[in-house]
């Protein structure tokens, strides 16, 4: 009886157990032994897989220095905040791109592209300032478009960030048809490839730019049909994705999902539509402007600003099939400013994070 009871868990049952233990409660699990290391690998590889993360920043709108650090981890279904993330920052910190934070003054240009958003690059400001740009992560490139101040003579300047090289490329303007709607509370962005994609949100009106050969190309409709009236792109994977809601200002009757198939302009495939009980606690009878959208793997989380105690999210299952689910938000801070962006994390960077003794994930009991 003694020798069954210090039998050792190993093999299939063991594998069965890690997969109901927190992904960020793994990382010390790996270094119980060599078994245990191939035990957690083999678990999240065939039962239960590691999810993007939604990562959200809350920062103080009087002492911007003072900010939080949360994250959703959707596979274990938790929230945990990242104590001593170390980004002290002067000005508010914003979110345009799905992967993407960042933070503009006249003086400096600084981002982060990091899975757990803990490191940031900074970089000399933009030759052309701006208050309210487009800014995405395209490859080893950010590209900044747009939402330049009214003194400056180009308010469609585009401007491109190399990482590796460290410099900054004047690029040709955006087109002269987005030239009443250059800001991002205007404009939608998505990255494809090497490309970047911005849609006029009310019209659906879209133009494409490559980032390599430096050229723009539309516009396209990604307006899916008439009975939308908000639209807003992003990517699963490398998806090029539609949200549009559904209905007229004042009558919101849905929120649904399409997917591009065949190249820009040559159609689009309905994949998903949000429940009608989780329509209401995103839209509510708030602006359309209130409500932001995070695209992160096969994840679209949306929120209302209005309303930041709750946000819908859904994971798209193989491509055709919708998941649902209401998430209470576990990063609300009263009073504070909010950012949502995405991160694709890996136990390599939650075993860096960890190992590096600068920060502590603690589960917050919801």
């Amino acid at each position: 009886m003694a020798a069954a009871e210090e039998a050792p868990i190993h093999g299939d049952i063991l594998e069965a157990i890690l997969s109901h233990v927190p992904l960020i409660h793994l990382v010390p699990i790996c270094h119980v032994s060599n078994s245990w290391k191939r035990a957690v690998s083999s678990s999240l590889a065939h039962l239960r897989p590691i999810k993007p993360w939604l990562i959200v920043l809350t920062q103080s709108p009087r002492a911007s220095h003072v900010t939080k650090l949360h994250a959703y981890d959707p596979r274990s279904d938790v929230w945990l905040e990242i104590k001593n993330h170390m980004c002290p920052h002067s000005s508010p910190v914003r979110s345009s791109h799905s992967s993407l934070l960042y933070t503009l003054t006249p003086a400096e240009f600084a981002f982060s592209l990091d899975a757990l958003h803990l490191n940031w690059h900074h970089a000399p400001s933009p030759r052309v300032w701006r208050t309210d740009p487009i800014v995405a992560r395209v490859g080893s490139r950010v590209v900044v478009a747009g939402g330049a101040c009214e003194f400056e003579d180009d308010p469609l300047a585009v401007e491109m960030y190399d990482v590796e090289s460290r410099a900054w490329e004047t690029c040709p303007s955006m087109p002269a048809l987005l030239k009443d709607s250059t800001a991002s509370s205007w404009l939608s962005v998505a990255v494809t490839g090497e490309v970047m994609h911005l849609t006029e949100k009310h019209s659906g009106v879209t133009y494409s730019f490559d980032t390599v050969s430096k050229k723009w190309e539309g516009p396209f409709d990604l307006r899916p049909d008439e009975s939308v009236f908000n639209c807003v792109t992003g990517t699963l994977g490398e998806r090029l994705m539609v949200a549009g809601v559904v209905g007229e200002f004042g009558n919101v009757r849905g929120v649904k999902l399409w997917e591009v198939r065949g190249g820009l302009g040559s159609g689009m495939v309905e994949v998903g539509e949000m429940p009608k009980e989780m329509v209401w606690k995103v839209m509510g009878d708030s602006e359309l402007g209130s409500v932001e959208v995070t695209w992160i793997g096969d994840f679209v989380y949306a929120r209302n600003t209005s309303v930041p105690e709750e946000l819908v999210a859904c994971e798209v299952v193989n491509g055709v099939g919708c998941e649902w689910r209401s998430v209470r938000n576990g990063a609300v801070s009263h009073g504070a400013r909010m950012v949502a962006c995405g991160g694709n994390v890996c136990m390599e960077d939650l075993q860096r994070a960890v190992m590096s003794g600068t920060r502590t994930f603690c589960v917050k009991h919801m």
